[in-house]
């Protein structure tokens, strides 16, 4: 019996995804559970697994191809004894009058064999870019285009030797973030101001208590990101215009926080959101935190996991960037920059000493927020750093 592999349901902000990679061919077997195919999207990477054990019998949408909802994708022969090519040690008896040399021609998918054959092209002619050598159809294209222009061909040719290029296609979630960023920056009206914490208390804080910090909370390190993120959560308690949203003419107050955190993922940036920080330990903003990197590592990071947000922060930090000015991320109005700790003179009562300083920046949309709220809002989070204790008392 065929059972059907159709796309899942996306939500209603996603309205379609890519199919990113097949990992299995048509006609091998496959176990229950087993991933068949990737799915991407703007947000996420969506897997979708095999319902039964079973052969892969028809791969309905290939690589690169953009489907919607429940829209059928593949089919799977239920059962161990379904037929295939090779599988479980049955010898494959080749037709005589075949020329076993047609064993090694190329992988099409089903679009690039077609467009092919339109084009009368030879197949052997086209560099396969897909999972194991497949031709997809838009290699076809690119061959085409190659074909159509010279120096296109000609450019091609220069690059081989010890001057190699590659052309990659953008992901969709690289190619999304790169449009919002864009959209940020012509439709909002974005300003950064900027100033300095000293790390020295935070970090003294750090050194006391990261052994015991890390024995008590099994395993879960204390960093900077989670003292970062309760006087963020303080600040907007204060200034509800940072935690707000514009949506048209309308601006929304938020009566929670929900931070977003910028992650860097293979496939480019994501902001997975902790919700409720006013409901949360350091404890257990560093465990959400961890899981969140080692889940976007993996492209397992879900759709909920990274909608939503009223804040953004930002940690080019880690990186080593001494100073930047983030992009708001819209709907929300301010996203805040961490930096890099760096050692600096600075003057303390009338004498100079040397404190590690870290540089902060907010960005702001000026439509929801005056200049005013702005500094106030980050010399807010200056002096709950400097001085811990606040964050305790809420002062």
């Amino acid at each position: 019996m065929k059972i059907e592999i159709k796309a899942p349901a996306l939500p209603e902000s996603v309205p379609d995804g890519t199919i990113a990679t097949w990992y299995k061919k048509k006609g091998e077997p496959v176990s229950r559970d087993e991933l068949l195919v990737d799915i991407e999207t703007d947000k996420v990477v969506i897997e979708v697994v095999s319902p039964t054990d079973g052969i892969l019998e028809e791969i309905v949408k290939v690589s690169g191809e953009t489907i919607v909802s429940d829209e059928l994708i593949g089919k799977v022969s239920e059962g161990e004894g379904a037929s295939s090519p090779d599988v479980g040690g049955a010898q494959v008896v080749e037709p005589e009058g075949v020329d076993s040399s047609s064993i090694s021609e190329p992988l099409l998918s089903p679009a690039a064999k077609k467009l092919a054959e339109e084009n009368k092209i030879n197949p052997q002619s086209i560099v396969g870019t897909g999972k194991d050598g497949r031709v997809t159809k838009e290699d076809v294209v690119g061959h085409l285009s190659a074909k159509e222009s010279p120096s296109a061909s000609q450019n091609s040719v220069a690059s081989v030797g010890d001057r190699l290029e590659e052309r990659v296609p953008m992901s969709r979630l690289r190619s999304t973030v790169a449009k919002r960023m864009l959209q940020a920056s012509q439709t909002t009206a974005m300003l950064t101001t900027f100033n300095e914490v000293n790390m020295a208390p935070i970090m003294e804080i750090r050194r006391r208590y990261k052994d015991e910090f890390e024995s008590t909370h099994d395993g879960v390190r204390l960093g900077f990101m989670s003292f970062f993120v309760r006087a963020s959560t303080e600040a907007l308690k204060r200034f509800p215009a940072v935690n707000a949203s514009l949506d048209g003419d309308d601006m929304i107050y938020h009566g929670y926080q929900d931070i977003s955190v910028a992650i860097g993922s293979p496939r480019g940036l994501v902001a997975p959101v902790l919700r409720n920080t006013d409901h949360m330990g350091l404890a257990q903003i560093e465990k959400e935190i961890r899981d969140f990197g080692e889940k976007a590592k993996d492209g397992k990071l879900s759709i909920d996991e990274i909608s939503g947000g009223t804040f953004t922060i930002s940690n080019g930090g880690v990186f080593g960037s001494l100073l930047s000015t983030p992009i708001v991320n819209p709907p929300q109005t301010a996203v805040l920059g961490m930096h890099k700790i760096q050692e600096r003179a600075v003057v303390i009562d009338g004498q100079i000493k040397a404190l590690p300083m870290m540089y902060l920046a907010l960005s702001y949309d000026h439509q929801m927020i005056d200049g005013k709220e702005a500094v106030q809002f980050l010399v807010a989070i200056k002096e709950l750093l400097e001085d811990p204790t606040r964050l305790l008392l809420e002062i």
